[in-house]
């Protein structure tokens, strides 16, 4: 009965072991289907998103690579893990009695699954790391294009090591990894009752394992001697003069490369030999062998050093110093700069100025930092509208070339009041920014604002555009559906709401299984189940600029200044810089880690409407273009627009990374750059009241040898440890001559005043410096603008703009100041042309004469040459009742304000010059213009 009654019961837990075996096996292949499910939705969505923007081969073609390097990897380390499992599990059943060791070791099937599992685990790492370091290592390795350019030394195209060695690179250090992660796995497995002595399987895979580590030491070692034509350093301690190859790596460290590389492999053989033998001692001896000659070779390394190169430094280095200076030219495309004397005389004349009014007429009057306040107070209209930035370009306007500011105003929903922000309104109607604000760089009103080109909603004024929508900007854009069964905010428009439908079919339709994939991918319900989401809708991705580019070719390095674009037929598109950089140029500095190569090949646009981006090829002769032509054939495009084209602006980032290295590497004569005797650095400028090292900035100038005016972006230099101006580099940005760099050298026999200089005298000026302290009592802020230094045929002109404000929070920058300086020559004007005028009083005794001449005749108009009778008290004057403007704006009282202001302004108006310009009609008072809440205000300021 017992019997009987227990059979029974063991059936049944047998049974119910099944079920439970069973139902866990449904929970797991559950899991793992989710787990797929979740990455498989992520794949999807992004190749859906890819093919609407007609780039899914490039989708397709990482994908593959990845594919495949992660399947390799996976399968390596896999393999590589269970080999070794297996073959420590048959050393231990070979050494140990059965009762010795563990019953699960002796036990197959749950022993296979525990190593197939972890196995498993590792290969997953595994495919990983190489899949995520390797894919585009290898696709250059696969599709690169030679250079046509060899080193010195090895005789080796550029592109070896550029593309070659990398991935070589790259494949030893994973296998030689893999290979030190596996032996200390078998230390640790056989140091269990010391296996590795008197076990022969042990000993035996040990130096298996001890073999590949010394094969793959070999294969570094190998290719060592190549990697010293990228770097100064000569061994752990110390660095060269030279970038590159270096006297000590010629004579020690290459050579002591290749004879680690020969003892690597005796090592391999020896230890293998001596571990089959049993000869467990004389394992060390290779060992100690390669440890004592990789230090002896470091030893030597430094004693060469410091012994036969540093006392003849340059006699050793100079062969060297010569390929480090000729690479680096050519890696950052410095070995074609025109370079020209510049006089630097003093030969500003009334004459000149007229010569060249395309030059002076470009003067920038506003800064962009200020000017962004400005923007936001005055155009923003709206909480949700916001300027993110303000950039510079230059268009033909009224068949003028003119240079101009132009911001882009888009939406920020953040602002929003809290009831507000429901998911209607944040993801189907506020879908787009609306517009731009554009101003001339050289004029401002009467009140010191800028004097707009395009403003208001719809844009008004010298440009016409016909999409003003932006439904893809520098904002963190979340995204949004649009034609669905709610219209879409457009723009205010009084008391009432403008609305629009999108017009394009750029988006991804959320028809079929669409809707479901992306509701998932989104996380969001609402997309599945609205009924205000239609068939027709279509879902705008990805709308941030950087993060949508990013998105399509993350191996591009990107600027991070896009700007915004009007283009002939109204419609506007983003511009941006993409730049192609390389590490391993043979003997070039590199200026940010280890890379030592840039080009600004590619230039991206995304239109602000319609998300559709193009690559556009700028330099199709550059290599690296190339070889990426090879592995994206789909991703260029090669026919530019002549409009797109108009607008290539040499990108900043590149040009000042041009020159910086400019400044060491325009030195021919070799000992002269071993010393860095002429070294040139970057001036300071104070700008907003702080020290600061000065910037490249776009200007429209004439050059010397040229017959019209053109957009240069430009830098001066100044010596190392002094502040006179040495030299100018600029670039050119217009039609055929784009990317043409060029350099000015001034005298060096006498001093040409560099940028700071002429600060410290705006500084020690006591009229300026009188007028700036009382500018700045009363609670107002005196900005100091960018100097310009502005080269005008054989001299230079100095122009910095004074901006004022004051310090409560709704106030506005505004220019009430123009500096010009000249030579010797400084004045502070309210305007450029006053301010120029005074200086070719100045310098040009002639024009002084003919101004006598027009005094002698009867006129009733002041003379503004004339000293200004208690100039310090009318000062005084203006400053009280500026004082008092500030306040009653501070306190809110703009009617108090205004009647204050038309007291100043009647006040300037006694004062006013016949050559001053009236205020224009749309110059209206700042009562109103500090009120960003009053859009009728605001309206009557613009």
């Amino acid at each position: 009965m017992e019997i009987f009654d227990g059979g029974s019961g063991s059936g049944r837990k047998k049974t119910f072991n099944k079920k439970w075996n069973w139902i866990g096996y449904l929970v797991l292949a559950l899991i793992l289907a989710l787990i797929v499910i979740f990455f498989s939705i992520g794949l999807i969505t992004d190749y859906i998103w890819m093919d609407t923007l007609n780039y899914a081969s490039v989708f397709t073609t990482v994908l593959t690579s990845k594919i495949l390097l992660g399947v390799s990897g996976f399968v390596l380390f896999a393999v590589g893990t269970f080999i070794t499992l297996y073959w420590i599990r048959r050393s231990y059943i070979k050494h140990f009695d059965s009762s010795q060791l563990p019953p699960i070791l002796l036990r197959w099937k749950p022993v296979m699954l525990i190593m197939l599992a972890i196995s498993a685990l590792v290969g997953l790492f595994g495919s990983s790391v190489i899949q995520g370091i390797g894919w585009e290592r290898m696709l250059k390795f696969i599709n690169h294009v030679t250079f046509g350019k060899t080193d010195p030394y090895f005789n080796m195209d550029i592109s070896f090591y550029v593309y070659v060695l990398p991935f070589l690179n790259f494949v030893v250090f994973v296998l030689l990894g893999l290979a030190i992660f596996f032996l200390l796995v078998q230390i640790g497995a056989y140091s269990v009752f010391h296996m590795y002595r008197v076990s022969r399987s042990a000993q035996l895979h040990l130096g298996v394992t001890l073999g590949f580590i010394g094969l793959f030491l070999a294969g570094y070692h190998v290719l060592q001697p190549f990697g010293t034509l990228s770097t100064n350093q000569v061994n752990l301690f110390q660095e060269s003069v030279v970038t590159g190859l270096s006297y000590t790596d010629d004579v020690i460290n290459i050579p002591k490369s290749y004879v680690l590389a020969a003892v690597a492999i005796i090592m391999a053989v020896w230890m293998i030999v001596a571990l089959i033998r049993g000869r467990l001692r004389s394992v060390m001896i290779p060992i100690i062998a390669y440890i004592g000659l990789a230090v002896i070779g470091q030893g030597a390394s430094v004693v060469v050093q410091n012994f036969i190169v540093s006392p003849n430094e340059f006699s050793k280095e100079k062969p060297y110093l010569e390929d480090n200076l000729s690479y680096t030219k050519a890696a950052y495309d410095l070995d074609s700069i025109a370079e020209e004397q510049h006089p630097g005389n003093h030969s500003l004349s009334k004459e000149m100025v007229e010569r060249n009014s395309g030059t002076i007429d470009n003067v920038r009057m506003n800064d962009s930092r200020p000017l962004l306040d400005v923007y936001n107070q005055l155009q923003t209209f709206r909480t949700y509208y916001e300027f993110n930035d303000v950039d510079i370009d230059r268009y033909q306007v009224d068949g003028n070339y003119e240079q101009v500011f132009l911001g882009a105003r888009e939406l920020n929903t953040k602002d929003l009041p809290s009831q507000a922000k429901t998911w209607v309104n944040q993801n189907l109607r506020y879908t787009h920014g609306y517009g731009m604000a554009m101003s001339h760089v050289n004029q401002v009103t009467a009140q010191g604002q800028p004097k707009y080109m395009l403003k208001n909603l719809p844009p008004e004024g010298d440009l016409d555009v016909s999409r003003p929508q932006l439904y893809f900007g520098e904002e963190p854009y979340k995204n949004v559906i649009v034609n669905s069964e709610v219209e879409e905010f457009d723009y205010p428009s009084g008391d009432e709401n403008v609305d629009t439908k999108f017009k394009a079919d750029t988006g991804i339709p959320l028809s079929g299984i669409n809707r479901l994939l992306f509701a998932l991918n989104e996380g969001t319900f609402r997309m599945l189940i609205s009924d205000q989401v239609t068939s027709d809708s279509q879902l705008l991705a990805t709308r941030n600029i950087m993060d949508r580019v990013n998105r399509i070719a993350p191996f591009f390095t990107y600027d991070k200044d896009p700007y915004l674009v009007v283009r002939d037929d109204g419609t506007v598109v983003w511009m941006l810089d993409a730049y192609l950089s390389a590490e391993n140029y043979p003997y070039s500095e590199s200026f940010q880690g280890q890379t030592n190569y840039i080009r600004n090949s590619v230039k991206v646009s995304v239109d602000a409407y319609t998300g559709e981006v193009n690559f556009y090829m700028a330099n199709p002769d550059d290599p690296l273009m190339q070889t990426f032509k090879n592995i994206f054939p789909d991703l260029f495009t090669e026919d530019i627009p002549d409009d797109i084209k108009a607008h290539f602006r040499y990108p900043e980032k590149l040009f000042t990374v041009q020159a910086s290295m400019y400044g060491t590497y325009h030195m021919s004569d070799l000992e002269v750059f071993y010393n860095r005797e002429d070294f040139w650095q970057f001036p300071t400028e104070k700008y907003f009241n702080e020290d600061t090292e000065m910037e490249p900035y776009y200007t429209t100038l004439k050059l010397p040898d040229q017959e019209e005016e053109e957009f240069i972006l430009m830098i001066p230099y100044t010596p190392k440890n002094r502040q006179n101006m040495i030299a100018w580099m600029g670039v050119r940005n217009d039609g055929e001559n784009y990317g043409d760099m060029f350099v000015y050298r001034f005298p060096k026999q006498r001093n040409i005043y560099g940028p700071q200089q002429i600060e410290n005298r705006i500084n020690q000026d006591s009229e300026i410096s009188q007028e700036l302290n009382l500018w700045s009592q009363g609670g107002s802020e005196v900005i100091r603008g960018n100097l310009l230094a502005i080269p005008i045929e054989d001299t230079v002109l100095y122009v910095e703009p004074i901006y004022i404000e004051s310090n409560n929070e709704t106030s506005l920058p505004e220019v009430k100041r123009v500096v010009v300086a000249y030579e010797d020559q400084i004045v502070m004007d309210a305007n450029f042309d006053q301010a120029l005028e005074k200086i070719l009083k100045k310098v040009d005794p002639g024009m002084e004469d003919d101004e006598d001449q027009e005094d002698d005749k009867p006129d009733d108009t002041p003379d503004s040459s004339k000293p200004i009778l208690d100039a310090e008290e009318q000062l005084k004057e203006f400053s009280d009742k500026f004082k008092a403007y500030k306040q009653a704006l501070s306190e809110g009282n703009w009617q108090e304000a205004a009647e204050i202001m038309d007291e100043l302004e009647g006040m300037l108006e006694k004062k006013q010059t016949p050559d001053q310009p009236e205020p224009s009609d749309n110059q209206q008072s700042s009562g109103n213009n500090n009120n960003p809440n009053n859009s009728d205000a605001t309206n009557e300021t613009e």
